[in-house]
């Protein structure tokens, strides 16, 4: 009996101090990754912002946009990039959800009009050496500089004005409608995005 008590104790005491090592280990690595997030991010929205002077990581917009499978809000972050002040552009992420492989995710870039800067692919699962091509400037370029109406939403395989990839075309296709998409959703709440939200001072000055 002793010795099970023995045995018990020491597990215990094992367990408490992995368990405050690993705290430990959470603790300090949690404000560098952090800060990792926030590098990948802000090189994402250099990579489809004209040049900017503020930090579009803490200049932003959130709106609903419908509900997910379990009916929670889905939430997208509008970052707004100014120079002097001057609003030049607004990325947003966009996912399409029927890529080959599953979800492709996409940061986009717009100007105040809602014309393309560029996107940029942030995480796919496409099939390399096909699907994969999807991150080549070759396929990404072809965006710069459209909008809503400047083009047939679709890929040439399906009568549209966009190039698919040879031998992938479901990637394209799937980047194609999300995009889309995605600039229908910056034009119909385009005042909301553009416009910051001004807080009311509270009444009776300050207690």
């Amino acid at each position: 009996m002793k010795d099970i008590l023995r045995l018990l104790l020491a597990l215990t005491l094992i367990a408490g101090i992995a368990g405050l090592i690993l705290s430990q280990v959470e603790t300090a690595t949690r404000e560098p990754i952090k800060e990792q997030r926030r590098l990948q991010m802000l090189k994402a929205l250099s990579a489809v912002l004209p040049e900017y002077t503020n930090s579009p990581d803490t200049d932003t917009a959130t709106l609903e946009n419908g509900v997910d499978k379990k009916g929670k809000p889905i939430q997208v972050i509008f970052y707004r990039g100014r120079k002097a002040e001057q609003l030049v552009g607004t990325a947003f992420k966009v996912v399409a959800p029927d890529g080959y492989s599953g979800n492709i995710f996409i940061m986009v870039g717009v100007k105040p009009d809602g014309q393309i800067i560029g996107i940029e692919i942030l995480t796919h699962a496409e099939t390399p050496g096909l699907g994969s091509k999807i991150t080549d400037a070759l396929f990404k370029d072809q965006f710069k500089g459209k909008d809503l109406d400047n083009i047939d939403w679709r890929v040439k395989k399906d009568g549209g004005e966009f190039d698919q990839i040879t031998g992938a075309t479901i990637s394209p296709r799937a980047i194609v409608g999300a995009v889309k998409k995605g600039l229908e959703f910056y034009r119909e709440h385009k005042v909301e995005i553009l416009v910051p939200q001004v807080i009311p001072a509270p009444q009776g000055g300050v207690k």
